[in-house]
């Protein structure tokens, strides 16, 4: 069962990754479409919030798939000093606090969505579009966060 999670978890830190991807192509082609619309004289409203959004979205699914493919910057420079089970008890100890503050993080991103969707609160730019629809993508990329720090938690643990 414990196998079946871990390929089932990795297949959906892999699957982030590719959806942070395709909102990066959407950063490009927003862009993209704005200057050319300059050019051609046309003006698009909201294409400087929707890849604002993108980015957002882009920066949080990237998260997960970032950190287990070890892509973060980590204390790996004060972890080459210590070996055995120090180095073991030190991982541990980062990869709590880790999950305690990317929990943190996940819980109120989450919060946040609830609270924007109850008051259908709107955007301030030229779009006007309501502010829960680009934030489900934050609360859901910082909870993927969340459950793969933790992940790698508990298989430190398990070691």
């Amino acid at each position: 069962m414990s196998e079946f999670l871990n390929q089932n978890l990795n297949k959906l830190y892999k699957f982030s990754g590719y959806i942070a991807a395709f909102f990066l192509i959407l950063v490009a082609v927003f862009i993209l479409i704005g200057i050319s619309s300059r050019i051609f004289g046309f003006y698009i409203r909201g294409l400087a919030e929707y890849s604002g959004y993108c980015m957002a979205a882009a920066s949080f699914f990237a998260l997960a798939y970032t950190f287990v493919e070890d892509g973060h910057i980590r204390i790996t420079l004060f972890l080459e000093k210590f070996s055995g089970l120090k180095k073991r008890l030190i991982e541990i100890w980062c990869l709590s606090i880790a999950s305690f503050f990317s929990g943190y993080l996940a819980f109120y991103f989450i919060k946040m969505l609830i609270i924007s969707y109850k008051f259908q609160e709107r955007s301030e730019g030229a779009d006007e579009i309501l502010i829960w629809i680009p934030q489900t993508s934050v609360a859901i990329g910082s909870t993927i966060f969340f459950i793969s720090v933790f992940h790698k938690f508990i298989l430190m643990i398990k070691k």
